[in-house]
């Protein structure tokens, strides 16, 4: 194999410039040519790539979101759409294909090898760690970070003024993300798509904290769930509480990447570039026990993440 491609698809997140690097650098220490396709599949289909060297990829480590930028592509889609981005490839004797990004960006990737025969590795990166058979995907750590920091600073509001704070965080069909910052937040209560929630019986948790001295309460709410602002309004009139929402929203999917992530994208980049030199396709890189592992797109693509029960059970017993 003497020429590659690498492209983002879907919502960005931290680490996936730090992926990029990864693939464009380890591929030219193998001599291999490396072409950028800007914009996901909408790129693809358009035929905007561009050849990348060392220095297309300097100094972005530490940069949020991609330099390969994303798009939706409806044209994707189509069998005409298909053909042309697979026409595309052709023309610029490109043999294998880096996918970054999420469960519909793999899903491309995976249309393009069972219907057209191009080698394709995906990379996942989904700030909702919402991908099967990978313990994290690129940017989960950051955005948890990021909401950390959030949860944080608006503790002390809640505290200063004997406040209710509904916290509002991505995730519609994960609830990774607002379980994992409950946790290590210190939150009275969670909301997530995969458990059945009991308004009334958090707002009587919550009552019973306020009987007891205590001066705020946090609950931290998937957007899955529901809005967090009609949330807050169920609170005002059945608990009666001085109730506050933040919505969070894309602040969580920008910002400068953690080491975790910087360091988890480096190691993915390589390994699809290396997967692909091996003869692999239809594969994705993937964390498993600390090891970055090949898993078949079969065993990943469009199947649910299973729910971590036991950090549901820690956050019960912490939020006592």
């Amino acid at each position: 194999m003497k020429r590659i491609a690498v492209m983002t698809s879907g919502g960005d997140c931290p680490g996936m410039n730090a992926a990029i690097r990864s693939v464009v650098r380890t591929a030219l220490s193998k001599g291999v040519e490396v072409f950028g396709i800007d914009q996901g599949y909408k790129g693809l289909i358009e035929g905007n790539m561009k050849k990348m060297d060392n220095r297309s990829v300097a100094n972005i480590i530490q940069r949020g979101g991609t330099i390969l930028r994303s798009a939706r592509s409806m044209e994707f889609k189509t069998d005409a759409g298909q053909v042309k981005a697979v026409n595309n490839l052709a023309e610029n004797c490109i043999e294998g294909l880096v996918v970054i990004g999420g469960d519909g960006s793999l899903t491309g990737a995976k249309i393009l090898s069972e219907r057209y025969g191009v080698k394709t590795v995906g990379i996942p990166g989904s700030i909702d760690n919402d991908l099967c058979c990978t313990d994290m995907s690129i940017g989960v750590d950051t955005a948890l970070n990021t909401i950390v920091r959030a949860v944080d600073s608006i503790n002390d509001t809640a505290s200063s003024h004997d406040r209710t704070f509904l916290v509002e965080v991505m995730g519609r069909n994960c609830g990774y993300l607002a379980l994992v910052s409950a946790i290590a937040t210190g939150a009275e209560a969670v909301l997530i798509p995969e458990v059945k929630y009991d308004i009334e019986g958090i707002i009587g948790k919550i009552k019973e904290r306020y009987e007891q001295g205590k001066t705020r309460s946090i609950i931290i709410i998937a957007e899955g769930v529901g809005s967090a602002a009609d949330f807050g309004k169920v609170f005002g009139m059945i608990g009666g509480f001085d109730t506050r929402v933040t919505i969070l929203g894309h602040l969580q999917r920008g910002g400068s990447p953690t080491v975790f992530d910087r360091i988890l994208a480096t190691r993915m980049g390589t390994a699809a570039v290396e997967a692909l030199l091996d003869g692999k396709t239809e594969v994705m890189t993937a964390l498993q026990k600390t090891k970055v592992e090949l898993v078949p797109f079969k065993d990943i693509i469009g199947l649910k993440k299973p729910l971590d029960t036991k950090l549901l059970e820690i956050a019960e017993i912490l939020s006592r």
